[in-house]
C-alpha cells in the first residue's frame, strides 16, 4: 500500500511535528508532501523521508515570512499530485486537509485544529489595536475566501479523526462532520523527575502568539514579584518584554535538553492560553510537576484538578495541576497563591502516571490499528459504492 503523509509547513519542530514524526515511525515508508521545507529544521526521522514541496518554497523570502502568502495556500496544496497512492493522512491546522485525491484514494485527516485565525479566533490575531483599519479589512477579505474554501474543501475528506474533544466540537462546528478522538502523544522518555526536588520558579514553555495569553502571566507574576522563566519566541516578543518585570526572565529558544532540564525543577508549569490540546501541560507532568492551567480547550482533558470551578476538592485520584477559571491576571495571581497553599498535595508520581496515559507508546499502537481499521471500512464502501453506480446510458448512433 502505497502512503502519503500531508503536513502544512516544516520549519521547525513543535507539536505537530511531534505528531508527524510518530506517523513517520508507525507509516515508515510513507512519502511526505508539504507546503514549505526548512532543511534539517525537523528531526532525522522526518527528514529521511521523501519529502515534496509546493511553488511556495521557491517565492522570495518564503522561508522567514510564509505566513504573508497564506491566500495562497489553499492552491499550493490543491497542486499535489497524489495520484498512484492508496491511503493519504492529512496532518492539518491550516490547508493540508484541502488536497485533492482520486475518487478511489482513501483520505484520512488528522486534524490538529480548523484554521483558528480565520475562525474564532481571528480577533485574537487580527484586531485595530496592532492593525490598521487597510491591514484589518485585507485580512477580513484574505479570511472570508479562506472560510469558504476551508468548508468546500472539507468532502474531500474520506474520516476525520482529532486530537481532542475540544477539537471534535470545533470540526462539528464549522465543517458539519463528526471526528473520533485520538489524543495526540508526548514522549514520556524525553523527561524525568529531579531528584533534588523543585527550584523556586515557575515556567511557561510557549509561542508568543496573543492567543497564548502570556501577558496575563506577566502582568500576574509581576504583582507576585515571583521568579518567572519563559521560554518561547515570536510575534508578542517585543510588547510582553516590555511589560515585563525584573523578576521575569525570557529564555528564547532552548534546546530540548534544556528544556527538560527547566520542566523538571520547576514548581509548575503556568498555562494561561485556551490550546486544542495542549502538549506542554503534559511534558511537564511527565517530568513530575504539577501545572496552573485556564480551565478551557484541551487542559479541561489532561489534567486531574486540586478543586472543582466551585472550589470545592474533588474526590478523584491525587492532583496533577489547578485551574483558574477567568482568563485575567487576577484570577491567575489567586490560583498560584492557592497553589502555594496546597503545594504538598501534588506528588510527582500522579503526574507521571497521568502523563503515561498519553504516552508515545501508546498513541503508535492505537493510530497504527485505528487507521488501518478505518482505511478498510472505507476501502469497502467506496468498492461497494462504485458497484452500485449505474453505467452510464450510451446512445447508438443510426
Amino acid at each position: 500500500m502505497k502512503i502519503a503523509l500531508i503536513h502544512d509547513w516544516l520549519t521547525g519542530m513543535r507539536g505537530g511535528e511531534r505528531v508527524l514524526e510518530a506517523f513517520c515511525e508507525v507509516f515508515d515508508e510513507a512519502d511526505i508532501f508539504t507546503l514549505l521545507h526548512i532543511p534539517g529544521s525537523t528531526s532525522p526521522v522526518i527528514e529521511k523521508h521523501r519529502i515534496t514541496t509546493s511553488f511556495i518554497q521557491r517565492l522570495p523570502l518564503a522561508k522567514k515570512h510564509y505566513r504573508l502568502y497564506l491566500p495562497l495556500f489553499p492552491l499550493a496544496v490543491e497542486r499535489f499530485d497524489l495520484s498512484g497512492y492508496d491511503l493519504v493522512i492529512s496532518l492539518s491546522h491550516c490547508v493540508a486537509k484541502g488536497v485533492i485525491t482520486s475518487p478511489d484514494t482513501v483520505h484520512i485527516s488528522y486534524i490538529f485544529t480548523p484554521m483558528r485565525y480565520i475562525w474564532d479566533r481571528f480577533f485574537d490575531y487580527f484586531n485595530q489595536k496592532d492593525s490598521s483599519r487597510l491591514k484589518l479589512a485585507a485580512y477580513s477579505v484574505a479570511a472570508h475566501y479562506l472560510r469558504l474554501w476551508d468548508t468546500a474543501s472539507v468532502n474531500r475528506v474520506d474520516s476525520f479523526f482529532a486530537i481532542s474533544d475540544y477539537v471534535g466540537r470545533r470540526v462539528e462546528k464549522y465543517y458539519g462532520r463528526d471526528a473520533e478522538v485520538i489524543y495526540p502523544p508526548v514522549d514520556c522518555k524525553r523527561f524525568s523527575v529531579s531528584e533534588n526536588g523543585p527550584e523556586d520558579y515557575y515556567l511557561i514553555v510557549s509561542a508568543f502568539a496573543p492567543y497564548k495569553r502570556i501577558d496575563i502571566a506577566v502582568e500576574a507574576f509581576n504583582t507576585l514579584g515571583k521568579r518567572l522563566l519563559i521560554v518561547g519566541g515570536g510575534q508578542d516578543e517585543k510588547r510582553l518584554k516590555a511589560m515585563a518585570g525584573a523578576n521575569i526572565e525570557f529564555l528564547g529558544r532552548v534546546s530540548d535538553e534544556r528544556v527538560t532540564s527547566l520542566y523538571s525543577r520547576c514548581r509548575a508549569l503556568i498555562f494561561p492560553g485556551v490550546e486544542d490540546f495542549g502538549i506542554t501541560p503534559l511534558e511537564a507532568m511527565a517530568s513530575g510537576r504539577p501545572v496552573i492551567a485556564y480551565a478551557d480547550g484541551g487542559a479541561l482533558e489532561t489534567l486531574r484538578p486540586l478543586f472543582d470551578r466551585s472550589g470545592l476538592a474533588t474526590a478523584r485520584k491525587a492532583p496533577t495541576g489547578l485551574f483558574f477559571h477567568e482568563q485575567s491576571a487576577a484570577a491567575l495571581i489567586k490560583a498560584v497563591k492557592d497553589f502555594e497553599s496546597h503545594e504538598k498535595k501534588f506528588r510527582p508520581q500522579a503526574a507521571t502516571e497521568q502523563a503515561e496515559r498519553f504516552s508515545l507508546a501508546e498513541f503508535k499502537k492505537n493510530i497504527k490499528k485505528t487507521i488501518y481499521e478505518e482505511y478498510e471500512s472505507l476501502k469497502v464502501k467506496k468498492e461497494k459504492c462504485s458497484k452500485n453506480t449505474p453505467k452510464s446510458l450510451r446512445i447508438s448512433s443510426f
